[in-house]
């Protein structure tokens, strides 16, 4: 195998594919992608529900036909691919350790790197739940391969913590397997799902929606006999008294999901304390030349379209950087302001020309609001936005006379 490549792209999912695809149809074809799993297409392999592509391909398909749109895009390129392959290490100068059983320990020099490796789920270890660890206990993306990949069925009797688009489709693809599903627990006054998610599978099956809720205890030696959930006060603290027990064999984790950073830290790049994801300006460079990020390593998304558009904009990016080198950067920070969780990206160059798409999420569920862009005191532009809720991502275009404007910094807010 070459021991140089042009770009690099680590992780095979919906962001490595449309970064590759990008990259090549931008003039850099000496491409290639590493992929930890033995096929290409990432979590979409075991999403075998509908509702992808409603955006950007104006049509409701799998996930795995969803996948196959940007295979296919790969192979007709000859893009180079090594799937079961782990990536050890990304260093500073841009050098690839990777290991697979085919040619062992490796390690490439590329130009370029476009980090893709996706995110995964908290598990029940992190939230400190009390009671033992018997079997029963599944985070919603395992119970979702189980069910949909392996042909199996976790449990009858199901209780889900957590209001995550993953939770909710599971309480329905349980459902539909034979199972009860008895709650979904949100410690949340909102879910953090989307709306359809929250109407197509829970109200269409008539599964109860707690929030403000949460597992206080798991019962059970061997296998889950129930669990207690209690209410919570607006510190999240369960209230004494509002103890209820539920008889399951099964509890479902969906509380959250983390980008998988480890790569990003081993090359030294800065992270977002907002996002847990890089830093990065709006070619989604990070802060280390010529290493780029995209997709759920950077920021999670609700929707894959989304994660498409943002890879393509770092394929694009990595390309560029191939072919006209470093260049020097006139910079402005972007913040996030009242009732913002976060901005992305964080940074913009005024010397990339065109329209900057700045991505952002609410911190509680808003309606009838104006989002504001400010430079300083001095407000740039506005826009009314009837409903606002966290499960949801929301973008503001930034044009070139808007940022002409700028003198300083730039805050996102969205005031009611």
């Amino acid at each position: 195998m070459k021991k140089k490549y042009d770009i690099v792209i680590i992780g095979g999912g919906p962001a490595g594919l449309a970064a590759a695809i990008s990259a090549y149809d931008h003039g850099v074809q000496d491409v290639l992608i590493l992929e930890r799993e033995e096929n290409l297409g990432g979590i979409l392999n075991q999403c075998i529900h509908n509702g992808f592509g409603l955006t950007r391909f104006k049509e409701s398909l799998t996930g795995p036909e969803y996948a196959w749109r940007f295979i296919d895009g790969v192979r007709e390129r000859k893009i180079e691919t090594l799937v079961s392959t782990t990536v050890l290490s990304v260093s500073r100068d841009k050098q690839v350790t990777a290991i697979n059983e085919r040619d062992g320990v490796f390690t490439i020099q590329a130009k370029a790197i476009v980090l893709a490796m996706g995110c995964r789920e908290r598990s029940k270890g992190a939230l400190n739940v009390a009671g033992t660890r018997p079997a029963g206990l599944y985070s919603a993306g395992t119970a979702q391969k189980y069910v949909n990949m392996k042909g199996y069925l976790p449990g009858q009797k199901v209780v889900i913590l957590g209001s995550g688009d993953i939770g909710l489709i599971m309480a329905r693809r349980m459902t539909l397997e034979g199972a009860k599903v008895l709650a979904v627990c949100e410690i949340m006054p909102f879910s953090s799902g989307l709306k359809r998610n929250i109407a197509q599978c829970l109200d269409d099956f008539n599964i109860p929606l707690y929030l403000n809720h949460t597992i206080t205890k798991i019962e059970g030696k061997e296998r889950v006999t129930g669990v207690v959930i209690s209410k919570v006060d607006e510190n999240k603290r369960p209230i004494v008294g509002t103890q209820r027990y539920i008889e399951c064999d099964t509890v479902l984790f969906s509380v959250g999901l983390i980008p998988e950073n480890e790569l990003t830290k081993s090359a030294g790049v800065p992270l977002s304390l907002k996002t847990k994801g890089a830093i990065v300006y709006q070619n989604r460079e990070t802060l280390i030349d010529g290493i780029f990020a995209c997709g759920n390593v950077l920021q999670v998304h609700d929707l894959v379209d989304f994660v498409s558009e943002e890879a393509e904009t770092a394929g694009v990016g990595a390309a560029e950087y191939v072919l006209y080198g470093n260049r020097e950067k006139d910079v402005i920070d972007c913040k996030n302001g009242q009732n913002v969780s976060y901005v992305l990206p964080q940074k913009i160059d005024r010397n990339q020309k065109g329209i900057v798409k700045l991505y952002f999420r609410v911190t509680n569920t808003f309606k009838n609001c104006v989002i504001k862009l400010k430079s300083g005191e001095k407000v740039l532009t506005e826009r009314k936005k009837r409903i606002a809720v966290p499960g949801e991502m929301e973008s503001f275009l930034l044009t070139e006379e808007l940022l002409a404007a700028v003198n300083g910094e730039i805050e996102l807010s969205l005031e009611c």
